[in-house]
């Protein structure tokens, strides 16, 4: 066994690993994340300008703090790149339950981004009129009316296993800095204040009971330059919040500060709740931060060989500008790969259009929108990521539950064609066009439209193909043309059946490919899209 990395020795490697990804093609700007504050034009002690921060500062700060555990992974890209492999019960878990909750569902208006938006000129004028001036009530005092006294994670457990999902990852901490679980590192933490329980904590053991899988989503790297300081008085300058808002006298010695304090955090999440995948939005993605971020993936990675288990991160943008450049699940947020992809990769996605935290005025998407994006995704070599926001007293709004039971009660019956599947040689045809990339992102296109019965996607699992047909055929016959006769798979089709139906179906094989008889009379086993499952094929 390999000795732990001590801080001097570990900051000397990182010396040396700074200056090669300073240097590495494709690396970004190593600047510090765009402060807001910086002209902000707030009153005295508000923040200013400030020098560019040096690279030097995240090495320092991965240097502070708890050593990484000993173990074969090291802090550094090639480390990562030969000792991480996607676990396997992640690939084959395909559907996941994503959880925005916060302070921000207090005030229930806009987004989850409300603590930037109430002290912006544009959110400024409807937070007065409901609340009150900035500097009589700011974010701070959403605190006490977040008390989540309807809280039952057992009864969320429950709801997203009969929603069909693997596993469950819940927001520990969003940009505006509130922690959700009960943390030894700051005082401002729902253990502490508001709900004073440990609301991660709680879900963790409910959701594992009920026998999924567990994450948490990390977002605090974005807070330090979230919160713009706005020209009127405001509780955002008083020294009494710094801890929370840290919007006052930026410099580099408290950038520092704050980037060990992201690390501590990280590690006492890992160590306190031995989450199965970890998670970070898009504000880590600098090549200037690889140094806390490298520390990071092997204390996590290093640990999980000490539990036992298999886990992973979950890793936004492309290319060089990835947050991880090896060692993680790539992740599209509201979007999707274009096409079949070698490497294995996740969407994230809402239930609402209009944001990912609770607000009065959610415009929900339809469940036949997202079952038709997770076929997307499964068949591309992905998994879904489904996004829900409860509001501030815990309850789950009735929309979010009834498109999570309506996405279940489809994968019930087609579960078969989803969970442990991998892609065939081509993920799907049809005739409607499916959009165009948009760079990192993939995919946006939403799946509302008018589908028809040739559009379809591939799944395969233990020898048999299964096409998730997009429509109901009209005229009762559905024509799957990859099959044609010829140059489709070697063997012999010997069944063709459609999931949830209990006989076989009739079909024929010809230049124009796999004509398969829709059940007579029509049986439709469920809505949205229907499964069929072809076996005899050989090399699949």
């Amino acid at each position: 066994m390999q000795a732990p990395l001590q801080s001097p020795r570990f900051a000397a490697a990182l010396v040396l690993a700074g200056a090669a990804f300073l240097g590495a093609p494709g690396s970004v700007s190593c600047q510090p994340p765009p402060d807001p504050n910086a002209q902000a034009g707030g009153p005295p002690g508000a923040g200013r300008s400030r020098s560019p921060t040096s690279p030097a500062i995240a090495i320092q700060a991965a240097a502070a703090g708890a050593a990484i555990p000993a173990g074969p992974f090291q802090p550094n890209w090639d480390s990562l790149r030969a000792n991480y492999a996607v676990p396997q019960w992640f690939k084959d878990a395909k559907f996941g339950i994503f959880i925005h909750w916060g302070l921000y569902s207090v005030p229930a208006h806009g987004n989850e981004w409300y603590v930037a938006h109430m002290y912006s000129p544009a959110g400024m004028a409807w937070h007065v009129e409901h609340f009150g001036p900035l500097d009589r009530f700011g974010y701070k005092d959403f605190i006490p009316l977040f008390k989540a006294e309807r809280y039952d994670p057992a009864a969320w457990a429950s709801l997203f296993k009969r929603a069909g999902a693997r596993y469950v990852v819940s927001v520990a901490e969003h940009h505006d800095g509130f922690a959700m679980w009960d943390s030894a590192l700051t005082r401002w933490t729902a253990a502490k204040m508001g709900p004073k329980r440990d609301l991660i904590g709680d879900l963790a053991g409910a959701v594992r009971r009920e026998g999924l899988r567990y994450g948490v989503s990390f977002h605090r790297v974005e807070h330090y330059s979230f919160i713009p300081v706005p020209k009127v008085p405001s509780d955002l300058t008083d020294p009494a919040y710094q801890d929370f808002y840290w919007t006052m006298n930026h410099s580099d010695a408290l950038y520092e500060k704050f980037l060990e304090d992201w690390v501590a955090r990280n590690v006492e999440l890992i160590d306190k709740y031995r989450p199965d995948v970890l998670y970070f939005d898009n504000g880590i993605n600098g090549r200037n931060l690889d140094p806390i971020k490298l520390k990071v993936a092997a204390y996590y990675y290093n640990r999980s060989r000490e539990w036992g288990k298999d886990v992973t991160l979950f890793s936004k943008g492309a290319g060089g500008v990835a947050a991880y450049l090896a060692g993680a699940v790539h992740d599209y947020e509201r979007g999707r790969s274009v096409d079949l992809a070698p490497d294995y990769w996740q969407e994230d996605t809402s239930i609402a259009h209009n944001s990912w935290g609770y607000n009065n005025e959610l415009q929900y998407r339809n469940a036949g929108e997202m079952i038709r994006e997770m076929a997307d995704c499964v068949s591309k070599n992905g998994n879904y990521l489904l996004n829900i926001g409860p509001k501030a007293d815990g309850t789950i709004p009735d929309g979010q539950q009834l498109r999570l039971l309506e996405i279940g009660e489809w994968l019930r019956v087609n579960g078969e064609a989803i969970y442990g599947t991998h892609p065939w040689s081509v993920y799907g045809e049809g005739p409607t066009p499916q959009g165009l990339g948009n760079g990192a992102r993939g995919l946006t296109d939403g799946m509302l439209k008018e589908y028809t019965a040739r559009d379809m996607r591939f799944t395969v699992k233990d020898g048999a193909l299964y096409a998730i047909l997009f429509a109901w055929p009209a005229g009762g016959e559905a024509v799957v043309t990859s099959l044609a006769a010829g140059p489709a798979p070697a063997g012999r089709i010997e069944k063709v059946e459609m999931l949830g139906v209990d006989r076989p179906l009739r079909f024929t094989r010809d230049a124009e490919g796999l004509k398969v008889s829709m059940p007579s009379p029509p049986i439709r086993p469920c809505e949205h899209a229907y499964v069929l499952k072809i076996t005899g094929l050989r090399g699949i």
